[in-house]
């Protein structure tokens, strides 16, 4: 059975299942083995433990397939941090009291707990990740440093690409930092891709991550998309792009859908991830040539060149990113604020990022 997300199913049409332990020793859902990728259209599954101690094995399996697992207690045997997890039923208040959206997004985000749990690297498989990250902007600096050094579970460098700006400008920022930090400096008419690039270069992590300045990242999210590569067995990773705050409207939209009315999943193979989030191994990255060289779109032309080239591209959660917009002529991805309203699955007033972005 495997033992992956992929295929994640983020509106399914059928309730909850009955996960139970069957004679002669084996966990099963409704009577039957479970089977993937089927289960992926049941909201959960709901555990009834047996009177006595049994292997966990095949529970975590589903969990780590990304099922959301659910009980109203968890016998002593149970480890801990399972156990919590599993008890958990915040995610089913929200299926039975809130909107089918927001309750979508509750299971989702437990179910991400759970994979997380489930597919955790052991310290000694730690991988080193090269943070890359380009600005024009020495006053977004100190947040962003902030940001990569809460991530957990990973082993980070930074590689700052100073465009237009002297490392004087940044250096309260740099040598307070927690982590290690190398940076090129570029005159403000280098284009945007050469500039990462040159920052690129000076690269010694297992993965290359591209970062932008002005956005958000939850503190799992290095380790998720690395987690990604790990079961999807992709060349390349990125998150999907979900969660944007509009900075003049002081309001949050999340989006589920494509313009067209496609649905957005996330858990496949595709062409296209957030900009933001792209994730690479060193090797892929210089198969591939870098980023264009070019003042914008690096990110769509780079994932263009690769996807041609025959990598795969993975597309994982967007639950612990959120992307910046202020006016459009203020980024390289240039869409009018009317864009994300039109395809905003839900709207909140103020920033209202995921749970998983543990935002205060």
């Amino acid at each position: 059975m495997s033992v992956t997300p992929c295929g994640f199913v983020r509106t399914p049409e059928k309730g909850l299942a009955r996960l139970h332990w069957k004679h002669p020793g084996e966990w099963a859902v409704d009577g039957q083995e479970p089977e993937l990728p089927a289960l992926h259209a049941v909201r959960g599954l709901e555990i009834e433990w047996p009177d006595h101690k049994v292997p966990l094995a095949g529970l975590v399996r589903l969990a780590a397939a990304g099922l959301p697992l659910t009980a109203d207690h968890a016998p002593a045997w149970v480890p801990a941090e399972l156990a919590a997890l599993l008890t958990d039923r915040d995610w089913l208040t929200q299926c039975e009291s809130g909107s089918r959206s927001v309750a979508d997004l509750r299971r989702e985000e437990h179910s991400v707990r759970l994979r997380r749990l489930t597919h955790r690297l052991p310290p000694s498989r730690t991988p080193r990740i090269s943070v890359v990250m380009s600005t024009r902007r020495a006053a977004m600096v100190p947040s962003a440093l902030a940001q990569m050094a809460r991530q957990r579970d990973t082993d980070v460098e930074v590689l700052l690409g100073l465009h237009g700006i002297a490392f004087e400008e940044v250096r309260q920022a740099v040598e307070s930092s927690s982590l290690p930090v190398s940076w090129v400096e570029a005159p403000a008419g280098t284009p945007f891709g050469d500039v990462l690039n040159e920052a690129a270069a000076l690269a010694s992590g297992d993965y290359l991550v591209k970062w932008d300045d002005d956005d958000w990242y939850g503190p799992d999210h290095l380790a998720d998309l690395v987690m990604a590569a790990s079961y999807s067995g992709a060349d390349i990773v990125g998150t999907t792009a979900e969660f944007f705050y509009l900075e003049p409207l002081r309001a949050t939209i999340r989006r589920t859908t494509f313009a067209s009315g496609a649905a957005y999943p996330s858990e496949v193979s595709a062409d296209h991830v957030a900009g933001g989030t792209i994730l690479a191994s060193k090797a892929i990255f210089q198969e591939v040539g870098g980023f264009p060289s070019q003042p914008s779109a690096v990110d769509r032309d780079f994932l263009k060149a690769a996807h041609e080239a025959g990598a795969v591209i993975y597309r994982t959660h967007g639950l612990g990113y959120v992307l910046r917009r202020t006016l459009s002529d203020q980024h390289t991805w240039q869409l009018p604020l009317a864009h994300f309203l039109k395809v905003a699955t839900n709207q909140w007033r103020g920033f209202r990022p995921s749970r998983l972005m543990e935002a205060a």
